[in-house]
């Protein structure tokens, strides 16, 4: 898809000038966007992460993505991969044409809000020109999406009524979710690492709950797999509302509503070249689906899988990799951060402590590899800067944020 800005060159200039200023003051103002949009249209509270917006991570991703448009509003093709990244989150969530005049309404207001007399009419006029240019190309690359998701063998348009025909734990945090259609008719097929939307309605909340879940085995088996880590509550957050209703109330028989797969995070099956997947706690999951596609679609490519747990009795999956780690071309190696005497005798366990490069290069047997990593953000950042550092390529690093994107070159 190509797109073209038909703005005028008085507007684009008003609107880059404010660049400095949404570097500076981008967070206080989608913070007030958030306050002020939800205060006039409840109703997309059914949509939205309530827990993201509590922890400001919505807020941080929206600034980064004003940011952005800000200053590539001349040159909108620049940022094509993060408005399909975020119309994949989109079209997943089920959102709609006409809900971008209510964001464009109260984005604006906002500036206004928070930027007081520096948010003159030539520049509110300016971002409202601008806005209805960003949003066509969103509301044009989802449209594509949507069709794209209905058009498939067994695909559908927004959300399907899934029964739970197998409960498993994995761990002593992580639970898998076997799905398979109420109607008893084909599912469209998925790239690994591409994840489903769960819609709940759970008793005495308010409003609706919608919640990501990577794609946890390899896709042509006539199921959906989910595996939902609980979160319980910490020092800085509650605990998860819908993971905890999963384990605690979602039982084999029970009906779930999904979305169609969606993501850009996936495995590239074109090429040949070693892969690297380097996981941490339930960040498994995108990768296990990559791991067991390999093992199906290219069983000689050579691939090495790190995962990072705090011990054994929280890792998912162990068996599912020893298994794939019996061919001679897929090695699998643990970092465990406090092991036990039992989990030290592993025969996949490598180091004791966090992840680090040292051990990194240690087990991997080349950096010219294509490196797959998922898990905590803290996690992340150590993983992006050790490659970075060992002098992989940016082209060869892909990585997934569960929940909103962030940036891993800032601390």
């Amino acid at each position: 898809m190509t797109t073209t800005t038909k703005l005028h060159p008085k507007t684009i200039e008003i609107v880059k000038s404010t660049v400095p200023v949404l570097e500076t003051h981008g967070e206080q103002i989608t913070k007030r966007f958030y306050e002020l949009m939800f205060s006039n249209h409840p109703e997309l509270l059914h949509i939205f992460n309530h827990a993201n917006q509590k922890q400001g991570r919505q807020q941080r991703a929206l600034a980064a993505a004003v940011y952005a448009a800000a200053r590539y509003i001349d040159q909108l093709d620049a940022i094509l991969p993060v408005v399909r990244q975020i119309g994949h989150k989109h079209r997943s969530l089920g959102i709609k044409p006409e809900q971008y005049p209510i964001v464009g309404k109260h984005l604006l207001l906002a500036i206004k809000d928070v930027l007081g007399d520096a948010a003159t009419d030539e520049v509110i006029t300016a971002w409202a020109e601008a806005y209805e240019a960003i949003a066509s190309v969103f509301i044009q690359v989802e449209k594509e999406l949507y069709d794209e998701a209905a058009a498939k063998h067994g695909g559908w348009r927004d959300f399907r009524r899934f029964v739970v025909v197998k409960k498993v734990k994995e761990s002593g945090v992580i639970t898998s979710f076997y799905l398979e259609p109420e109607d008893g008719k084909a599912i469209s097929d998925y790239l690994p690492g591409q994840y489903v939307s769960v819609k709940l309605s759970i008793p005495g909340e308010t409003y609706t709950h919608i919640r990501q879940y990577s794609l946890s085995d390899a896709p042509g088996k006539g199921y959906y797999r989910i595996s939902v880590k609980r979160e319980a509550a910490t020092a800085d957050k509650p605990a998860g509302i819908v993971s905890n209703y999963l384990h605690d109330h979602v039982q084999e028989g029970d009906v779930l509503e999904l979305s169609a797969p969606a993501g850009d995070f996936t495995l590239d099956l074109s090429k040949t070249t070693p892969v690297v997947f380097i996981s941490g706690g339930v960040g498994i999951t995108p990768l296990l689906s990559m791991a067991h596609t390999l093992a199906i679609r290219q069983p000689t490519r050579p691939a090495a899988f790190l995962h990072a747990a705090l011990n054994g009795r929280v890792h998912a999956f162990d068996e599912e990799l020893r298994m794939l780690a019996e061919r001679p071309s897929f090695s699998y190696h643990i970092c465990y951060e406090s092991p036990s005497d039992e989990d030290r005798r592993h025969p996949h366990f490598g180091k004791e402590g966090r992840i680090d490069l040292a051990w990194m290069q240690s087990v991997i047997p080349t950096k010219d590899a294509d490196f797959y990593f998922c898990g905590p953000v803290p996690f992340m950042k150590t993983v992006y800067r050790a490659l970075k550092q060992w002098g992989v390529p940016e082209e060869h690093i892909h990585y997934e944020f569960f929940g909103p994107a962030g940036d891993l070159t800032k601390d």
